[in-house]
């Protein structure tokens, strides 16, 4: 589905964002992950190269909340690849503190990496699809961006951001053919709901109409449609994957 593709994934060393590099390599695309730590790169590229050799990735680790880096790193890909069509930013970090002990240093760092972060990869990867003729662009929102959360305010509050980033871009960016898009994910089973107590878990699944966690593949599936040419006519969506858990 994504054949002769070049793909960048931050966040794609694990949990979803992991699962989304491995669903674009599967179906033929070259993918360029970006990590946080450099050992959790080569972590992820180990890996992905025991589980299929022939396939074609790469991560490089720049601090996302740094717009030079950003900019250097996806410019690196184009400079390589010669092209850039897919970006997914998936990078991000949740928390649930409660408002009377947040400290505005802890808003400020919710903020930084779920919004500003986005802003700064699609800068230089929308330019580079322009030039190009197109590309496509997903950005990874929450189910709480619908329905919001009781605690720790950031999160919700970046994800609405995100939401509306996307919805905008997709209305700017159409007139260069570059499709933009979000996927918001409910409870999926990655490292942070694993630490989760058993019986927190069981807890949290009757609560979701599917009675269930979701698993990260069934979310990556979704970026894989967004990313394909089955959704050509698809731009400025939300996509919820969440076993319907934000109604």
């Amino acid at each position: 589905m994504l054949k002769g593709k070049v793909a960048i994934v931050t966040g794609g060393t694990r949990g979803i964002g992991f699962e989304v590099v491995r669903k674009y390599l599967a179906n033929g695309a070259k993918v360029v992950l970006f990590g946080s730590r450099q050992e959790t790169v080569d972590a992820a590229l180990k890996k992905l190269k025991e589980e299929n050799g022939a396939w074609e990735a790469e991560g490089k680790c720049p601090k996302l909340t740094d717009a030079a880096q950003v900019e250097r790193a996806v410019l690196e890909v184009k400079e390589k690849y010669g092209r850039i069509d897919i970006l997914v930013n998936n990078a991000g970090i949740s928390q649930s503190t409660p408002l009377y002990s947040y400290t505005a240093e802890e808003f400020d760092r919710v903020i930084d990496l779920n919004v500003k972060a986005v802003f700064y990869a699609i800068l230089p990867a929308a330019a580079v699809m322009k030039e190009q003729g197109g590309g496509c662009i997903i950005n990874t929102s929450s189910m709480v961006s619908i329905s919001g959360q009781a605690a720790g305010v950031g999160y919700p509050t970046s994800k609405f951001a995100v939401n509306g980033l996307t919805i905008s871009l997709a209305r700017e960016l159409g007139k260069d053919n570059i499709r933009v898009n979000a996927v918001a994910p409910g409870v999926t089973k990655t490292d942070m709901v694993a630490a989760l107590p058993k019986e927190v878990v069981e807890r949290i699944s009757k609560g979701i109409p599917l009675q269930r966690a979701g698993e990260p593949e069934e979310v990556a599936n979704a970026f894989l449609y967004l990313a394909s040419d089955l959704a050509s006519y698809v731009t400025g969506e939300i996509l919820s994957v969440d076993g319907a858990s934000r109604a």
